[in-house]
């Protein structure tokens, strides 16, 4: 029997388990031929996703040591660009959790040249911007080095740049993590206190309270030494001066009045007075948005947020400030998160339970697109393709109780409720004796998804989750497209990229697509997990990478998709 070259050679219509031939395609996790992403896009992926969790492919561990593979070559080819970029992503709010920025910055005050960490030493304030960040840098930094002079100067230069109050804010509200404290991290760096207000912080973050009694100290007055006295505790700034007092106070009142005298943070207060509505009710007049909205679980529980109250319509006020969202920095997996648990009514962890109040539900619904940059439409027609198969149900979001799966659903919507003309679809390669014809019309391993910005995010999850799994197949949503002769200007794909199921790859099925209905359709892929791998062929210019849940996709997606008009 003859051969059949053509069947064997296909670069028009390759199965996922080959790699195309003449390509650079690799195996991936899945066992199917898709391309490794380049160490620089890998290092967004990371700083945007983290690597929490791991993936279904791949184990926690292995993923971190991946990544920190890719991270390492980057600060050895370009230590100033590595640096830049951990700032540009930390700084502007664009990812999920600060601690992959960190861990970053560690490896290139680690593994770079004197360049790179002067880089890295000059730029701790702009990724370690409070106390939790910097013990952590602290920890990361301890497990790969020693602490010379440059890596001393800078932590000690973090303590002496603030303001004396704003070092007491951090030393009250941030005071250990990870086995380090304030304490720990002055003994090592030794800073000059460069006034009497930051001496005094200082003796109290090294020594307690005690400390506080008069010294002499030195000052340098037109080039000369001089020599001054001066008891501490009249430096000392006054929010540690109430902090120390809510250490002995005897009621809730007297907790009260520091609360609203002297700004207390929740973490300032004795435990035993975390339970008392009165207490919230001070705290949550002057609470930041992050925590307001991480608190919302136990401020209902107690009783304070309820119908009718004034703490509901202070927090709905607060939830629909969109200018006030945007200045917090809050990031949207925090609201979806802060959404999924209130509306279920307990949390994932511990005993607390309480009875959602439906209007706090629907407020954190609108903050949660509210906190994406603003986009402009490509008002072109877009297909919004989410990844259903078993993996994305795997693996969650920067080690949030958000999956792949649910969270891809909650991106796509931003770009629903700014493109009129989209359809959303869910794919998943058909199964035997399951997943298959008797979903999405006929069509095998799709599903029309009937869901939209006016829905609860809440339902939206429950909708997606309620989607039979299969396999991966990428390439579903472009023979969709073809089979039903629409005419689609942007495929934008949600997967974690681990494809391996098809009888085509995605880049093949999308060149078929082009030369029968849009010749210049664009394919957005966005990544959901911080793997090595992408199905955006890096030769076709039509094709975009991009990370999930990074605030700027929105409105990358829509000018990707209008790029090239005239």
């Amino acid at each position: 029997m003859a051969i059949n070259y053509a069947k064997i050679f296909n670069g028009r219509a390759t199965p996922q388990s080959q790699p195309i031939p003449g390509s650079s395609q690799v195996r991936n996790s899945g066992g199917g031929y898709s391309w490794h992403v380049d160490d620089w896009t890998r290092l967004d992926r990371f700083l945007i996703l983290g690597a929490e969790g791991g993936t279904y492919y791949i184990t926690e561990r292995d993923l971190v040591k991946e990544n920190h593979d890719a991270l390492v070559r980057c600060t050895k080819a370009d230590g100033i660009r590595a640096v830049t970029r951990i700032v540009e992503i930390s700084d502007a709010g664009r990812a999920p959790k600060n601690d992959p920025a960190i861990f970053a910055l560690a490896l290139v005050v680690t593994h770079g040249d004197a360049r790179a960490k002067a880089h890295a030493f000059s730029n701790l304030g702009k990724v370690c911007r409070i106390g939790t960040h910097l013990f952590h840098f602290a920890q990361y930094v301890n497990a790969m080095r020693g602490w010379g002079r440059g890596l001393r100067n800078a932590v000690a230069g973090w303590y002496v740049e603030r303001e004396a109050d704003a070092l007491a804010h951090q030393a009250v509200k941030y005071q250990q993590r990870d086995g380090w404290s304030h304490s720990d991290l002055l003994r090592l760096a030794h800073p000059k206190a460069p006034s009497p207000q930051h001496d005094a912080v200082f003796r109290w973050m090294l020594n307690g309270a005690d400390s506080l009694g008069e010294r002499e100290v030195k000052r340098k007055v037109r080039g000369e030494d001089r020599v001054a006295k001066y008891a501490a505790v009249g430096a000392l700034p006054k929010l540690i001066e109430a902090f120390e007092r809510a250490k002995r106070a005897s009621s809730k009142d007297e907790i009260v009045n520091l609360i609203t005298d002297f700004d207390l943070p929740r973490e300032a207060i004795p435990t035993q007075w975390l339970n008392e509505i009165a207490v919230w009710d001070a705290l949550l007049q002057r609470m930041a948005m992050t925590a307001m909205v991480r608190n919302l679980g136990k401020m209902t529980s107690l009783g304070l947020i309820k119908p009718f109250s004034d703490a509901k319509r202070l927090v709905l006020r607060k939830l629909k400030d969109e200018t006030a969202l945007k200045r917090s920095r809050i990031h949207p997996l925090a609201v979806l998160v802060a959404q999924k648990i209130y509306a279920q009514g307990h949390g994932d962890k511990g005993a607390l339970k309480w009875s959602p109040v439906s209007a706090i539900v629907d407020a954190l619904d609108a903050a949660f697109y509210a906190t994406f940059s603003n986009v402009e439409p490509c008002n072109k027609p877009v297909l919004l393709a989410l990844d259903v198969s078993g993996s994305m149900a795997a693996s969650n979001i920067a080690g949030s109780c958000i999956t792949a799966r649910e969270g891809s659903a909650a991106m796509a919507l931003i770009t629903a409720a700014t493109e009129q003309e989209h359809e959303i679809i869910a794919f998943s390669a058909p199964t035997r004796g399951g997943y298959g014809g008797m979903h999405g019309g006929g069509e095998p391993g799709i599903t029309r998804v009937n869901i939209s910005p006016c829905m609860r995010l809440a339902e939206v999850i429950k909708r997606i989750e309620g989607i039979p799994m299969g396999g991966t197949d990428c390439a579903l949503p472009m023979l969709w497209a073809a089979r039903n002769k629409l005419n689609v200007s942007g495929f934008v794909t949600y997967t974690d990229s681990e494809t391996w199921a098809g009888n085509i790859h995605p880049t093949q099925a999308l060149r078929q697509y082009r030369s029968e209905f849009v010749g210049d359709a664009k394919a957005v892929v966005v990544g959901m997990t911080s793997n090595g791998f992408t199905l955006a062929d890096p030769n076709d210019r039509g094709m975009l990478d991009v990370v999930g849940f990074d605030t700027s996709v929105p409105a990358v997606i829509a000018d990707f998709v209008r790029s090239g008009d005239s």
